[in-house]
């Protein structure tokens, strides 16, 4: 029964739905009951805009006057209209800046030492790259004959130097600069090499043991060899002998002609440049011009130590760099005493073992509980200077920054560096940015719809901006170079790149660096986090220690430190930090979006409502009719169709059909037959037209009742 009662409503629902689809098959078979014109005048007559009422009921002049006003109007409410919409789809913003007062968290806090090893670890491995070094700057600085130390060293190793040469560019000819390498054994002026557009090579100049300055030189028709000197004869320079003014050629090796050192700066035509070639040997080079020395010597140092280095394991690195307990000589956060081992230790690329407290990795973020410079954070460092790389670091003092628990932090961009021998107060304001995501800005939450694989995530660190650009330059070099650069981490089953393994990755990696396109693509790819909080912050300095406590403070650091009476430390090497909240107001700047859909059907009433008088009963109105017109459509449609349908039945049967009487006669008089009045001779004869029996009429006599046999129906009852 419970059964049955269930099927019940189904059966009740699809009845009335049988009954909805013959009504409208019966209205189909019955055609429109009324046309176009019918409705759209019962429509101006009912509906409640105004402006169709007149159209109908006043005079004809009026009624052209009323139907111009109507449909101006009507055209500019959809004017307005699709303003509003495509406003409202830019999905603009509106910020805004609110002040709060809380206790806050204390940012993490990450302090590096501008030098990323010590120098006394890691002098054996860049032995021969600074005897390279200091040989190409006594060429460069045009040292006085017999000042060279080269007859008493050993020979220098130039297959490091041919990896990745320094050039000398000679521009006193601008139209045919010549290219001048510093460490030439067969020095050639490159005659028929262009280096960079107009840098053309000339000459054929040879300089070897006992080399010839000319003879076999063709140097043009005004044009001097070795600066502004001319070389003629057969003149030879071997052994110490000077060729071109104060300039020592030693050994087998000419030293390029810089100009003289009491030449005026228009004179000085020489520039100094990092030759890169996409494999040693190949014509295919570029050249990284500067316009100062120490510029070039810098990042000529950096390319070479990236590939020493990167062949160096992990741990040894870490191991090269500034320990801890070394480092941090005093820690205070506000009145408890903190040390070396409140600090979490990383390894940065740039700057070797950096160290960040208040992480908040392994345990809860502190608060501060005041603001001001009490309640802060205290530090004394030892960077060490004595025992900086000379040409890797050519800054000395902390470099640290402020940021986020759990973000990694990125020095390079974001960091401050801290002088030696000052103390400096970093005061701190928090800025918390709220950005609306899709569709109102491209942001992300945590980087998951980014198509950027975060290298960075093996730190366990949250998604930053920097993390993905950096990821994304990685990625593109692992897969351009086939080998990743040493600054940024490496994915699974990938090396750093090596002048051994990777002769041509310097050339590669200055390609990329400098190609717009990928950049762009890393650009477009990566996206800002939707949530960010930045510290603001506003640095002192003075000098620390004062000249009246320097003795005693250096006395006590020195013997905490060594455990010694000897002083070791100066003001060369200590640095004060002092990292305080500079009050507890917070700004938040948050984004809402500028428009709604509030705002939208808002506005949108507004103008139908100011140009035509309507409301929303006035859209379904004109709906309405819209819905009438269609079912009009579809039921003339309908009607066209069956009419042509019976036209083509009657070109198919052109006989009028058989009467009742006919079809009578022919069912009792099997010798009647229907006359053919269409039938022209030779046609094929039609089929007979179905039609209706004639009634039985024997059944309809009445018979005895003893004629009944006993199956009847009467002898059942």
């Amino acid at each position: 029964m419970a059964g049955l009662m269930s099927c019940l409503p189904l059966a009740d629902g699809s009845m009335n739905l049988k009954k909805y689809f013959v009504r409208a098959l019966h209205r189909l078979q019955k055609g429109p009951g009324y046309t176009y014109k019918e409705l759209l005048v019962w429509y101006c007559d009912n509906t409640n805009t105004h402006g169709p009422k007149r159209i109908i009921k006043e005079g004809p002049k009026k009624k052209l006057i009323w139907f111009f006003l109507t449909l101006l109007f009507a055209s500019l409410v959809f004017w307005q209209w699709g303003i509003l919409i495509n406003t409202y789809l830019s999905y603009n913003v509106t910020s805004s800046l609110s002040i709060g007062f809380k206790t806050m968290k204390f940012p993490a806090v990450t302090v590096c030492n501008a030098n990323p090893f010590k120098y006394s670890e890691v002098k054996h491995l860049l032995r021969e790259l600074d005897r390279l070094i200091e040989a190409a700057l006594e060429r460069i600085l045009q040292p006085a004959p017999g000042n060279s130390s080269e007859n008493t060293s050993p020979p220098l190793d130039l297959g490091l130097w041919h990896q990745i040469p320094l050039v000398l560019i000679d521009e006193h000819d601008k139209d045919n600069p010549v290219i001048l390498d510093i460490f030439e054994s067969n020095q050639t002026a490159l005659g028929n090499q262009t280096a960079g557009g107009n840098q053309t090579a000339a000459g054929n100049q040879t300089a070897a043991g006992n080399q010839t300055a000319a003879g076999n030189q063709t140097a043009g028709d005004n044009q001097t060899a070795a600066g502004n000197q001319t070389a003629a004869g057969n003149q030879t320079a071997g052994g110490n002998q000077t060729a071109a003014g104060n300039q020592t050629a030693a050994g087998n090796q000419t030293a390029a002609p810089p100009a003289p050192a009491n030449a005026t700066s228009e004179e000085k035509k020489y520039k100094l440049a990092v030759k890169l070639c996409s494999h040693q040997g190949s014509n295919n080079c570029t050249y990284r011009n500067f316009t100062s020395a120490a510029q070039a010597v810098t990042e000529w140092y950096i390319l070479q130590s990236t590939s020493i280095l990167s062949k160096v394991p992990l741990h040894e690195r870490i191991r090269m760099g500034y320990q801890a307990e070394d480092m941090i000589l005093a820690c205070l956060y506000g009145a408890e005493p903190c040390n070396y081992k409140n600090f979490t230790q990383i390894y940065h690329p740039d700057h070797g073992n950096c160290y960040i407290f208040n992480w908040g990795m392994d345990e809860e973020a502190l608060n501060s509980s005041n603001p001001g410079a009490e309640f802060g954070l205290k530090l004394i460092l030892d960077i060490s200077q004595q025992d900086y790389i000379p040409y890797l670091s050519s800054a000395a003092g902390a470099r640290l920054m402020l940021h986020q628990q759990k973000s990694f932090p990125f020095l390079k961009d974001q960091g401050i560096y801290a002088m030696a021998g000052t103390e400096t107060s970093i005061g701190v304001l928090v800025d918390e940015l709220e950005r609306m995501g899709y569709p109102y800005s491209d942001c992300t939450m945590n980087g998951s719809d980014v198509p950027v694989k975060n290298l960075y995530s093996q730190y366990n660190t949250s998604y930053s901006i920097q993390a993905c650009l950096r990821s994304c330059f990685q990625n593109h070099m692992i897969e351009i170079c086939g080998c990743g650069h040493y600054m940024f981490p490496l994915p699974e089953g990938v090396n750093y790149c090596n002048n051994e393994d990777n002769p041509g990755w310097a050339y590669c990696y200055s390609s990329l660096r400098s190609s717009i396109r990928h950049r762009q693509i890393c650009i477009d790819s990566c996206k800002e986090t939707c949530n960010d909080t930045q510290y603001k912050m506003t640095i002192s300095m003075a000098d620390w220690p004062s000249e009246a406590s320097e003795d005693w403070i250096f006395h006590i650091l020195s013997y905490e430190r060594d455990m010694s009476t000897n002083v070791t430390l100066d003001r060369n090497g200590i640095i004060k930090l002092n990292i305080y909240f500079q009050e507890y107001n917070y700004r938040t700047i948050s984004e809402s979006a500028a428009t709604t859909i509030v705002w939208l059907l808002s506005s949108l009433g507004g103008q139908f409502g100011f140009w035509m008088g309507g409301s929303v009963l006035c859209l379904i109105e004109f709906g309405e009719i819209i819905i009438d017109s269609l079912w009009i459509t579809v039921i003339n449609v309908i009607s066209w169709c069956k009419g042509l349908k019976q036209k083509r039945v009657q070109a198919r049967y052109p006989d009028a059909p058989p009467t009742v009487s006919e079809l009578v006669e022919a069912h009792t008089n099997l010798g009647f037959q229907h006359e053919d009045t269409g039938a022209l001779p030779g046609d094929e004869a039609l089929p007979p037209e179905p039609g209706t029996p004639p009634p039985n009429y024997d059944s309809l006599r009445v018979q005895p009742l003893d004629v009944l046999g006993p199956d009847s129906d009467a002898e059942t009852e």
